[in-house]
Protein backbone atom coordinates (compact mmCIF):
# COMPACT_ATOMS: atom_id res chain seq x y z
CA UNK A 1 0.00 0.00 0.00
CA UNK A 2 3.10 2.64 0.99
CA UNK A 3 4.58 1.78 -3.01
CA UNK A 4 1.22 2.75 -4.29
CA UNK A 5 0.81 5.66 -2.79
CA UNK A 6 4.11 6.55 -3.43
CA UNK A 7 3.88 5.93 -7.09
CA UNK A 8 0.88 8.00 -7.09
CA UNK A 9 2.68 10.62 -5.51
CA UNK A 10 5.14 10.70 -7.94
CA UNK A 11 3.03 10.90 -10.76
CA UNK A 12 1.42 14.06 -9.11
CA UNK A 13 4.82 15.62 -8.96
CA UNK A 14 5.57 15.34 -12.16
CA UNK A 15 1.77 16.64 -13.07
CA UNK A 16 2.00 19.27 -11.24
CA UNK A 17 5.49 20.35 -12.08
CA UNK A 18 4.45 19.96 -16.44
CA UNK A 19 1.49 22.21 -15.36
CA UNK A 20 4.11 24.90 -13.78
CA UNK A 21 6.46 24.76 -16.93
CA UNK A 22 3.69 25.37 -19.08
CA UNK A 23 2.49 28.93 -17.70
CA UNK A 24 5.06 31.37 -19.28
CA UNK A 25 5.89 35.01 -17.77
CA UNK A 26 2.98 36.33 -19.81
CA UNK A 27 0.48 34.16 -18.64
CA UNK A 28 1.46 34.84 -15.34
CA UNK A 29 1.06 38.48 -15.59
CA UNK A 30 -1.93 38.48 -17.26
CA UNK A 31 -3.61 36.48 -14.26
CA UNK A 32 -1.78 38.68 -11.86
CA UNK A 33 -3.64 41.55 -13.41
CA UNK A 34 -7.08 39.84 -13.74
CA UNK A 35 -6.68 38.87 -10.28
CA UNK A 36 -6.04 42.97 -9.16
CA UNK A 37 -8.99 43.45 -11.67
CA UNK A 38 -11.02 41.22 -9.09
CA UNK A 39 -9.70 42.34 -6.04
CA UNK A 40 -12.74 44.71 -5.06
CA UNK A 41 -15.34 41.95 -5.59
CA UNK A 42 -17.43 40.83 -2.15
CA UNK A 43 -16.69 37.34 -0.84
CA UNK A 44 -14.55 35.94 -3.19
CA UNK A 45 -11.20 34.28 -1.81
CA UNK A 46 -7.79 34.67 -3.44
CA UNK A 47 -7.62 30.46 -4.66
CA UNK A 48 -11.42 31.18 -6.36
CA UNK A 49 -9.88 34.38 -7.97
CA UNK A 50 -6.57 32.71 -9.15
CA UNK A 51 -8.46 29.54 -10.40
CA UNK A 52 -10.80 31.97 -12.35
CA UNK A 53 -8.43 34.13 -14.07
CA UNK A 54 -6.33 31.28 -14.91
CA UNK A 55 -8.82 29.30 -16.46
CA UNK A 56 -10.03 32.63 -18.51
CA UNK A 57 -6.55 32.87 -19.48
CA UNK A 58 -6.18 29.25 -20.67
CA UNK A 59 -9.04 30.03 -22.95
CA UNK A 60 -7.60 33.26 -24.71
CA UNK A 61 -5.41 32.69 -27.91
CA UNK A 62 -1.60 32.83 -27.23
CA UNK A 63 -1.77 36.08 -29.51
CA UNK A 64 -4.52 37.57 -27.66
CA UNK A 65 -3.68 41.50 -26.77
CA UNK A 66 -6.46 42.41 -24.85
CA UNK A 67 -6.43 42.19 -20.77
CA UNK A 68 -8.42 39.14 -19.42
CA UNK A 69 -11.02 41.47 -18.07
CA UNK A 70 -11.56 43.38 -21.25
CA UNK A 71 -11.73 40.23 -23.27
CA UNK A 72 -14.28 38.38 -21.32
CA UNK A 73 -16.85 41.01 -21.72
CA UNK A 74 -16.84 39.70 -24.90
CA UNK A 75 -17.01 36.18 -24.06
CA UNK A 76 -19.80 35.67 -21.75
CA UNK A 77 -19.58 31.36 -22.60
CA UNK A 78 -16.24 31.29 -21.73
CA UNK A 79 -17.08 33.39 -18.64
CA UNK A 80 -19.65 31.50 -17.20
CA UNK A 81 -17.46 27.97 -18.06
CA UNK A 82 -15.19 30.04 -15.54
CA UNK A 83 -17.40 31.38 -13.26
CA UNK A 84 -18.19 27.36 -12.46
CA UNK A 85 -14.99 25.92 -12.76
CA UNK A 86 -13.84 27.95 -10.32
CA UNK A 87 -16.53 28.08 -8.05
CA UNK A 88 -17.32 31.72 -8.00
CA UNK A 89 -21.21 31.50 -8.79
Amino acid sequence: MKSLAAVLFAAGSLLSTSNAFATTAEDISWIARCMSDNKSEQGVSVDIAFKYCKCMNNKMSENESQSISTWEKSHPNEMKACDTEAGWK
